[in-house]
């Protein structure tokens, strides 16, 4: 057979064919990974799901009565941290790819990213030592003159160390990824058509309205689920900074907060034993789940938008 009439796999050559083996063994392995992840939870977790207060003395009840408000306080703290960080992070890549001049934009973009190299423990210890002191005098302002508003009232705590501050301490630390991606996602708009709406007469944020944020809006939610993603498995920082008490409360200025199942875990593990580390574990399958549904959510979401915008 000549080389005009083999087919594409029959000419490869033994590097093609070694990075092609490479590759499927790789993107197989994620997928093993996941599954012996998902298996070890699960094993671990099946005495949890029977346990009750006399053979796990974390429990009160059952494991649903005490996983519950932990689930909650998970989504509570990154959902806050979302709406924070989401308008911010949009802001500023809209400045860095299209407003700031080159220099400046190049320079921000840089911190941006150093950002994301901060470990979660220097963010903790930012949040206790500096950001709950500074945000205390809010906080009592707030509740003072806004108490009537369901969010701000109870008593305001006196150390600072409440939802609010641990969902702004996440806010500051997903910011970095989400406006990485929208930054990135703004300056791969098609240039013809910013040209063309400056042509038209469009002021500069009409071209933006109407040419770039269509066109980026699947970067910005794939952005915003990644951010979501890191909020709800972040652990050091909120077990620093939050003064919880196991509640299932809205209320964002009081000393009475929600726990996350990441932080509890870090704080409850180094003295649990028996079936206390199973129920532990159990909540970190939660986790899990919660994640996965997460990302699962934004994937559909994104192939929607990019549909719909044929980007």
């Amino acid at each position: 057979m000549t080389a005009s009439t083999a087919t594409p796999r029959q000419v490869l050559s033994r590097g093609d064919r070694v990075f092609s083996r490479t590759a499927i063994a790789s993107g197989s392995m994620i997928l093993i990974i996941l599954a012996a992840v998902a298996i070890f939870l699960i094993v671990q977790s099946l005495p949890a799901f029977v346990a009750t207060s006399e053979t796990a003395s974390v429990l009160t009840t059952d494991f649903w009565g005490y996983v519950g408000p932990l689930v909650f306080g998970t989504v509570w703290a990154a959902v806050l941290a979302l709406i924070i960080a989401l308008p911010l992070s949009i802001g500023i890549a809209l400045f860095i790819s299209h407003y700031a001049p080159r220099k400046l934009s190049q320079f921000l973009g840089y911190l941006i990213d150093l950002l994301s190299a901060v470990p979660s423990v220097v963010y903790g210890l930012w949040g206790i030592l500096v950001l709950a002191p500074a945000v205390r005098p809010v906080y009592v302002w707030l509740n003072e003159h806004m108490g009537w508003f369901p969010l701000f009232g109870g008593t305001a705590s006196g150390t600072g160390r409440t939802i609010l501050t641990a969902a702004i301490v996440l806010a500051v630390m997903i910011l970095p990824v989400m406006t990485a991606i929208s930054r990135e996602v703004f300056l791969q708009a098609p240039k013809l058509n910013e040209e063309a709406a400056l042509a038209l007469g469009a002021t500069r944020w009409e071209m933006i309205r109407l040419s770039v944020l269509p066109f980026a809006k699947p970067g910005i939610i794939s952005g915003a689920m990644l951010g979501l993603g890191r909020a709800l498995g972040e652990t050091m920082a909120v077990a620093m900074v939050l003064s919880a008490s196991g509640i299932v409360s809205f209320k964002l200025l009081t000393s009475d907060n929600p726990s996350t199942i990441a932080a509890n875990i870090a704080l409850t593990f180094p003295e649990a034993y028996g079936e206390n580390v199973n129920v532990l574990i159990a909540t970190g399958l939660i986790l899990f789940i919660v994640t996965f549904l997460v990302n699962a959510l934004a994937r559909w979401i994104v192939s929607r938008q990019t549909a719909k915008t044929g980007a």
